[in-house]
């Protein structure tokens, strides 16, 4: 399971797959809004991808608690890329605090649970933003918010794979991409699809 590597990174001027789907759920507001809220949803998940990789290790799930660390670091990744772009127009900008009541439940729903919500944001709330970005000429904001787009998307895929293999682990590690946030599940790559950032940068789990 691979995003495979094109000749040009991909963004809404050159991909398909930017559509905001019809029931949207998304509030959106300025650019600024979008990054604000961007930042409060990224601070949930990654909050919610940690507590749940705890869980995970305690229930003997070794590989699906990696790969929810992963995720949580590659939430964070967003976090900061957001955050910068907010600080550009409000140098006084402080992120949210992480909940800090966030349990995992059963592993499995977790995984369904972080499907669902990678899903949203990939489908909905990041193409929603990337739009209102273009609109207003934002091309920083344009950028991380598609940057975000597409790592969400193999985010979800993983969730669903691990949910679908959870009584068949193997030994393959996730590598995270330190640029956009990516994730790769084993060592058949080069760089990022996403960003092009070398195997070399990547983080391993």
């Amino acid at each position: 399971m691979t995003m495979k590597v094109r000749d040009v990174m991909p963004d809404a001027s050159n991909a398909t797959n930017f559509n905001v789907v019809a029931d949207s759920q998304t509030k959106v507001g300025t650019t600024l809004d979008n990054l604000k809220s961007a930042v409060q949803g990224e601070t949930g998940a990654s909050a919610k991808y940690a507590a749940f990789s705890k869980a995970a290790a305690e229930a003997g799930y070794d590989q699906i608690a990696r790969q929810f660390a992963a995720t949580s670091a590659a939430e964070q990744i967003h976090i900061k890329l957001e955050v910068a772009e907010i600080q550009k127009k409000e140098p006084d900008y402080a992120p949210p605090e992480a909940p800090a009541d966030v349990v995992g439940t059963k592993t499995d729903l977790d995984l369904i649970s972080g499907a669902l919500g990678e899903i949203y944001e990939t489908s909905d709330m990041y193409p929603s933003f990337i739009k209102v970005a273009i609109d207003e000429g934002e091309a920083g904001a344009q950028m991380v918010f598609t940057r975000a787009k597409l790592a969400e998307s193999v985010h979800a895929e993983l969730y669903l794979d691990a949910y679908n293999n959870i009584d068949a682990p193997d030994d393959r590690k996730f590598y995270l991409c330190p640029v956009c946030g990516y994730i790769h599940k084993g060592d058949d790559f080069e760089k990022c699809p996403i960003c092009f950032a070398p195997k070399s940068a990547f983080k391993e789990f």
